[in-house]
């Protein structure tokens, strides 16, 4: 958006960088930056937004998070920050689990001010995250469900009951999807979640940022 876009390049002025490009599209920034490594001058830093509100234009790249696997696998030591007003925690520490960013900002009042933070943070070869998302990186229990409870847990906050959620499971090939297996898990994330019942596991885990 072009107004977030001026704000950010506002904010970057302040640190006297030399040299910014913006894109509004993943495919332009891809091609940018493809540019770059050509002429031997290549980025140092991407900030990108997760999502984009979608218009006329196709694109090959729909995501930032599609944009920053794609430039971290051709250029492993590019520093990239998310700048985003996503805050589920789940989503967060895949970021940094699986894709190695270097810090998550999320968008708010004085959220300018936190990114030209999280540049000099990222530039002194630290990470950093908003308060807003600090528990993603938790070592906490709680935060050592994987994906497949995650999945449980939307299907539930959907109203599914656990027959619906076995056949959902079933029709997506996705293992293990027994109604023993399904009862097994959630009582465990009851337990993890201190939640005595289905509501106060899915309030519990909206709480956490989760789902």
């Amino acid at each position: 958006m072009d107004d977030i876009n001026t704000g950010v390049l506002t904010a970057l002025s302040e640190l006297e960088i030399p040299t910014i490009d913006r894109a509004q599209y993943c495919d332009d920034a891809d091609l940018k930056a493809k540019r770059a490594r050509k002429d031997e001058e290549p980025y140092e830093l991407l900030i990108t937004d997760l999502s984009f509100v979608k218009d006329y234009r196709k694109q090959k790249l729909a995501s930032g998070e599609e944009l920053l696997i794609k430039l971290k696998k051709e250029q492993p030591d590019l520093k990239v920050i998310v700048y985003s007003v996503e805050d589920k925690l789940q989503c967060v520490r895949r970021l940094f689990n699986e894709y190695d960013i270097d810090a998550y900002v999320c968008k708010g009042r004085k959220s300018l001010k936190e990114l030209i933070k999280a540049i000099k943070t990222v530039s002194n070869g630290k990470k950093h995250l908003s308060t807003k998302v600090k528990n993603a990186l938790s070592a906490k229990k709680d935060m050592e469900i994987d994906d497949y409870d995650i999945s449980l847990l939307k299907l539930l906050s959907r109203g599914m009951n656990q027959d619906e959620i076995a056949a959902d499971l079933k029709g997506r090939s996705i293992s293990p999807n027994s109604l023993s297996s399904i009862e097994k898990r959630l009582s465990k994330l009851k337990i993890y979640f201190k939640a005595n019942n289905a509501i106060h596991l899915i309030a519990n885990a909206k709480d956490l940022g989760l789902i």
